[in-house]
């Protein structure tokens, strides 16, 4: 660590140099379609601030590391990039027990950590909430947590029922610490809005054979599956469910579904398919500067490897990441968190940004969710920062939900 560090006014950050680089640290699963979009948008948010002047008159540079999703590699990599690379921040990560292996070392060195692509509340209420001091360097601007998320997808059932008249649900959910608020609290939610909850699965992330979860929801007589699927790739799910021309419903997350090539991939499979994701997959002007976004984004990537069409999920978190640090740094007038990480936290906690994924605003110390992404809410307090994107025939992305977003009418599946 330089000697120089915190020896002028904003210099250095916990392991920068005085004279600057800010050197920004990228976690993510760089051979996943995800991570790639995500490392992608790092490169465009630090390529655009370093074209506008850097941060604070200092170049900003960003260092990529491979999680490949397993916590074990992701504390090798958190440790490298704060112990040899000297990064001054970290944004990213995927998969909350990857983000909850990193915390206590990232608390240790007093690093600000900006997650973008884990929603486990217990990442925010186990941690920060349970001993601020350790943890108050660690930040969520993105997605909501699963909390929030489980009380949209009721409104969106409550959507649902409107234009279909669906009133029976199937519940299955990945096996992992993201879902858990969905198991939790859908079922009772769900109950007391007059819904049937016909089948409630949690399966092993690891699954490869549909074929039973199927025919447990054909024979539940469910008129739509609400799954969340960020570990398990439910393709073979869709194939085989277009192949029978079952016409239930798929909703909820699924983050395999979010490529922008899915459509295509999957033959047709994927058609009638909803997703939640942050940026409405780059199909509505969630803010003003969501479209513009994309549309750079699409151009500078357009003769590389997919996913080009948009960057996924975890993508306009980054994005929106990298710039909510500058304008905290810049705001607090300093990057140099071993010296004054207290200026840094306040100004993050000052957040309101107009992002590519929505308004981003943060959770003060005493919140439930403390340093946490707050939801935003329409006059009549339904959760707004919750986009649903529906694959259409002919290959076609539109946004459904919510009416304020929407591109196009869900559809109910008529093979």
């Amino acid at each position: 660590m330089s000697t120089l560090a915190g020896c002028v006014p904003g210099g250095g950050g916990g392991g920068g140099d005085a004279e600057g680089p800010i050197t920004i640290g990228h976690l993510a699963p760089l051979q996943n379609p995800l991570g790639v979009g995500s490392k992608r948008t790092a490169n465009m948010a630090v390529d655009q601030i370093s074209e506008n002047g850097g941060i604070m008159d200092e170049e900003v540079d960003v260092i990529h590391a491979d999680t490949e999703g397993n916590p074990g590699t992701a504390e090798s990599e958190a440790e490298r990039l704060v112990i040899e690379e000297e990064v001054d921040v970290m944004v990213g990560t995927f998969v909350s027990e990857v983000t909850q292996a990193i915390m206590d070392f990232v608390a240790q060195e007093g690093v600000p950590l900006i997650v973008t692509g884990s929603a486990a509340p217990s990442t925010v209420t186990e941690f920060i909430g349970d001993d601020y001091d350790q943890y108050k360097n660690f930040f969520r601007t993105g997605p909501i947590n699963s909390n929030f998320q489980a009380e949209a997808m009721v409104n969106y059932v409550n959507h649902l029922n409107e234009l279909h008249g669906w009133d029976s649900f199937a519940l299955l959910a990945d096996d992992a610490a993201w879902c858990q608020p969905f198991v939790d609290t859908l079922p009772g939610a769900l109950d007391e809005e007059g819904y049937d909850l016909a089948l409630n699965q949690s399966l092993n992330i690891n699954i490869d054979d549909f074929s039973p979860v199927i025919n447990d929801v054909v024979e539940s007589d469910a008129d739509a599956v609400i799954r969340f699927f960020a570990h398990i790739n439910a393709s073979p799910f869709l194939v085989e469910r277009a192949q029978r021309e079952l016409t239930f419903g798929i909703e909820g997350i699924h983050v395999t579904g979010m490529h922008p090539a899915y459509a295509q991939l999957t033959e047709g499979a994927a058609t009638y398919e909803t997703t939640s994701q942050s940026g409405g997959g780059g199909t509505t002007d969630i803010t003003e500067e969501t479209l513009p976004f994309v549309e750079a984004y699409r151009e500078r990537f357009a003769d590389s490897d997919p996913p080009v069409g948009h960057p996924m999920y975890m993508g306009f978190n980054t994005y929106d990441a990298i710039n909510v640090y500058k304008e905290a740094v810049e705001r607090g007038g300093t990057w140099d968190y071993a010296n004054d990480l207290d200026g840094i936290v306040e100004a993050m906690l000052e957040t309101d940004h107009t992002g590519v994924a929505g308004q981003i605003q943060l959770y003060g110390q005493d919140a439930e969710y403390p340093h946490d992404a707050m939801e935003t809410r329409d006059d009549e307090g339904t959760i707004s920062n919750f986009p649903i994107t529906q694959w259409q025939p002919q290959g076609a992305l539109e946004c459904v939900y919510p009416e304020q977003h929407a591109t196009a009418e869900h559809m109910e599946p008529t093979w």
